[in-house]
């Protein structure tokens, strides 16, 4: 790999006067060798206006590949506008740039991949406000797709010497949370196979005009339910047959990336992003929406509360009630309250609908072998601490003090210039309050011994940040000053971390050789309070609860995963299940 050669870049002005000229421009300035791959070969390339000479008001962008640079450049200019406000408007432009790139190795197919991957990282970049494309062009297997990434690669860095500020580090742009849900994330067979599933249910359902359609992909944390979820959401957002297609995210964090989707990829006309109780307030089930979408859907309300009231009790059914087809992704596992616990007449009546299930199998958070996966589900699932496998890829480590780990987290956050998407994270065993203490007081925080860190969320940022753009329209993970601060499950659910360092409070103990749930312990009231059951009893769910707390902390790390017990017991169990590595 090597051996690939560098890319052509030929940058120039994106007007009607350059574009007739490009050809002959092309050929006075790229040396003679090259020519041919920016006239004669497939190519792609990036037209850009920064909206304003202030950093302020950032980019648009449109990323496209052609046959025929130039006479695809003209068509941009002269037609796509009568039919597009988007292209009008770079057309009226002025200081509009093109950067046509070319390879000796571009064919139709490598071309549309990297046409896919610029999407990817452009719709990450803070700067860019709008990416106005209308499609994404994955490819599968093709000659030559191992070379994509050494080439695209390549074509990154030479963008980045050229501007900076619309082609940052790639590096910057991996640690976001927009970039790991991107929709033009390259699928999996799995999740290929699972998408021409859903696309086809959906077809069928409103060709046939059927109502109250259900399909719902399962799968543990790291399945990659939110990958699939957004390719899906920005498909049938381009799809002129669909009128509208609602997004409903149960996790404040995760909300904000698909906002961001949408603002950036003008999907305003036809998708919403919107909570679930002001779905069910502004829909009824008389006039049901094309198709509605539920990220992260086990944390949906199954009883009713002061946001869910006078309607049914069980978000979900409502929902499916309210659209022609409902698509949610559900994870058992992930359920974390009482009050998003399925009750077995509800289950009856979810039942009745037309339903689809799609399993997703395959591990794709973490980065580890297969036997690191394993001891971590058996920890989590079966209570039971083995042997710490041998894994070269994977940070798997036991501390002896929280201190010990929140240095080592730091290290590796920094290791990326303080934007490393490494954090400090705890069970929920630990005072919290949204209400700030009174002035003196200090914050709510998570402590063992001499060592205490704030709680999430009780910080103060910058009021903005990169590039102007504010802190409070990234996730919890983003913000750089919450390397600060220690994070629960309602802040880091559904997201990525490289490095996570959990910190396992009293309410995980060790006992009689296996992990147990002390919901006594625990200062999640949500978890832990008995629920009224529809019969009227009250149950205690806290124990499975709390185990499902600590599934997800444990699944964040995607490069490694750091531990530290306050359970003496449990501490140790670690400590003789580290001496043991094998």
């Amino acid at each position: 790999m090597d051996k690939i050669k560098s890319p052509i870049i030929y940058e120039t002005k994106y007007n009607l006067n350059h574009a007739r000229q490009l050809s002959e421009k092309i050929a006075n300035h790229v040396p003679l060798e090259n020519q041919k791959f920016l006239l004669n070969y497939p190519t792609v390339y990036v037209i850009n206006n920064q909206l304003a000479k202030s950093r302020q008001s950032g980019y648009t962008v449109y990323v496209g590949e052609t046959n025929d640079i130039q006479r695809r450049t003209l068509e941009h200019l002269e037609v796509d506008p009568e039919h597009r406000e988007d292209w009008a408007r770079l057309e009226e432009e002025k200081n509009a740039q093109m950067y046509v790139i070319g390879h000796e190795h571009f064919n139709k197919s490598l071309t549309l991949d990297i046409e896919n991957r610029l999407m990817k990282y452009l719709a990450s970049v803070e700067a860019v406000t709008y990416l106005n494309n209308r499609r994404e062009n994955a490819q599968n297997d093709y000659y030559p797709a191992n070379e994509m990434e050494p080439i695209f690669n390549k074509i990154w860095r030479k963008l980045h010497k050229a501007n900076p500020d619309l082609f940052p580090a790639q590096r910057l742009l991996e640690n976001s949370a927009l970039f790991k849900a991107s929709p033009f994330n390259k699928l999996t067979l799995e999740q290929l196979n699972a998408r021409g599933e859903i696309l086809q249910a959906v077809d069928e359902a409103l060709q046939i005009g059927k109502v109250r359609q259900l399909v719902k992909v399962t799968g543990e944390a790291g399945a990659g339910k939110t990958v699939l979820m957004s390719n899906i959401f920005y498909e049938l957002s381009q799809n002129p047959k669909i009128e509208k297609v609602a997004m409903m995210v149960n996790h404040v964090q995760q909300e904000k990336v698909y906002q961001q989707i949408v603002e950036k990829l003008g999907m305003g006309k036809t998708a919403e992003v919107i909570k679930a109780p002001t779905f069910i307030k502004n829909n009824s089930p008389e006039h049901p929406i094309d198709v509605a979408f539920v990220d992260e859907a086990h944390l949906l309300l199954t009883q009713r509360s002061q946001s869910y009231n006078g309607y049914g009790t069980n978000e979900l059914i409502d929902i499916i009630k309210r659209a022609k087809v409902t698509l949610v992704v559900y994870d058992e596992h992930q359920v974390l309250q009482a009050t998003q616990i399925v009750e077995d007449d509800d289950r009856v009546k979810l039942k009745e609908f037309d339903t689809t299930e799609i399993p997703l199998h395959n591990q794709m958070r973490i980065d580890a072998n297969t036997k690191t996966i394993q001891w971590l589900r058996n920890l989590i699932d079966q209570g039971i601490i083995g042997a710490v496998p041998f894994d070269d890829k994977y940070d798997l480590q036991l501390f002896d003090s929280p201190k010990d780990m929140e240095i080592a987290i730091r290290q590796k956050n920094e290791k990326d210039g303080g934007n490393g998407l490494s954090r400090m994270v705890a069970t929920f065993d630990w005072s919290y309050s949204s209400t700030p203490k009174k002035n003196g007081e200090g914050y709510w925080e998570v402590s063992e011994g001499d060592w205490h860190m704030p709680w999430n969320l009780q910080l103060k940022s910058p009021a903005k940040g990169h590039r102007n753009v504010q802190y409070k329209n990234l996730a919890w993970p983003e913000q750089p000053h919450t390397i600060n601060e220690i994070g629960s499950t309602y802040t880091v659910q559904g997201l990525d971390l490289n490095y996570v360092g959990v910190e396992i409070g009293p309410s995980v103990k060790y006992r009689d050789g296996k992990i147990v749930f002390d919901p006594t312990a625990s200062k999640n009231k949500k978890a832990v309070q008995k629920r009224t059951m529809h019969d009227g009893k009250k149950v205690s769910h806290g124990e499975q609860l709390l185990k499902n707390e600590l599934n997800v902390l444990l699944t964040r790390g995607v490069h490694g995963l750091y531990l530290h017990a306050v359970d003496p017991a449990l501490q140790a169990a670690l400590k003789k299940a580290f001496k043991a590595k094998k």
